[in-house]
């Protein structure tokens, strides 16, 4: 797949992943584990895929898709007339991206899957609209149906790694890290230098309480982009777990350093916060 389309939400709090894999749904560590609170990505804003494959050709295409970021209830007329008109899947395509767009995701992701599944385009653009849907879901705050629409996709293109990494942070979102590392092996033999995929799977197996695992992936993710601003939170996290706490503070003032304004940054800025509170304030 070459690359995923922008699912755009106007001025909603959605924010694009530079690497274009989704935020990882990080633990929270606390008192009721006796260890330090550290910032996670639990509470970060789900991710929207980055940028545009094509499941049709064509000018109406085209221009329904260039209204979406700037006019989406213009985008979304557009897309009802001309899928009334004459029931492209190009129209209703961009017709579920309108919506949401709007903010109307469940719609959206619906409209998307049921696209997918009745579409006599090929096997890589279904797949391509099942991995949308996904990414709606997950935004919708339903990693059980992203999970879902991620192994429909997978069905069509089951060597793609964007869509394996998809279903890993669904399934991680629902607690199911084995699964989750599961098809993050499958990602990372496809693409051994997928830095995300290392990251991601390194907090899947400190979930599990595998901290050594969880080590070597962030280390090797490092060593592929040593200013990996996620990477260096993680490793952040596992220097506190390991009580370094100047190792944690240098990994996360780096970290916030690197992608200033970020949910990322806000989280490693949190962290330094509690770091400098001392337990007795955590």
């Amino acid at each position: 797949m070459n690359g995923r389309l922008r699912l755009l939400a106007g001025a909603a709090v959605l924010i694009a992943l530079a690497a274009g894999a989704g935020f990882w749904a990080f633990e929270r560590s606390g008192s009721d584990t006796g260890e330090a609170d550290v910032a996670t990505l639990d509470d970060a804003p789900l991710p929207i895929p980055p940028a545009p494959p094509r499941i049709a050709e064509g000018e109406d295409y085209e221009q329904c898709l260039g209204m979406l970021d700037r006019d989406p209830a213009g985008a979304k007329a557009y897309a009802e007339a001309w899928a009334e008109a004459t029931g492209a899947d190009a129209a209703k395509h961009c017709l579920g991206l309108a919506q949401i767009a709007l903010g109307n995701v469940e719609t959206g992701a619906e409209t998307l899957e049921k696209l997918a599944a009745t579409s006599q385009g090929p096997a890589v653009g279904r797949a391509a609209v099942y991995g949308q849907a996904g990414q709606a879901w997950m935004i919708a705050n339903q990693p059980d149906r992203a999970f879902a629409a991620a192994t429909l996709a997978l069905a069509q293109s089951p060597t793609d790694p964007d869509l394996l990494i998809d279903r890993a942070v669904a399934a991680a979102t629902l607690g199911r890290y084995a699964a989750a590392i599961d098809d993050l092996n499958a990602a990372l033999d496809i693409d051994p230098r997928r830095a995300d995929a290392l990251v991601f799977r390194g907090a899947a197996w400190r979930h599990e309480g595998q901290l050594d695992l969880a080590q070597d992936d962030i280390d090797r993710a490092l060593a592929l982009d040593a200013d990996n601003p996620d990477a260096l939170l993680e490793r952040g996290i596992l220097r506190q777990r390991h009580g370094d706490a100047d190792g944690a503070r240098a990994d996360w003032q780096r970290a916030a350093a690197l992608d200033p304004g970020s949910t990322t940054a806000d989280l490693a800025e949190q962290n330094l916060a509690l770091l400098e509170a001392g337990p007795d304030r955590r």
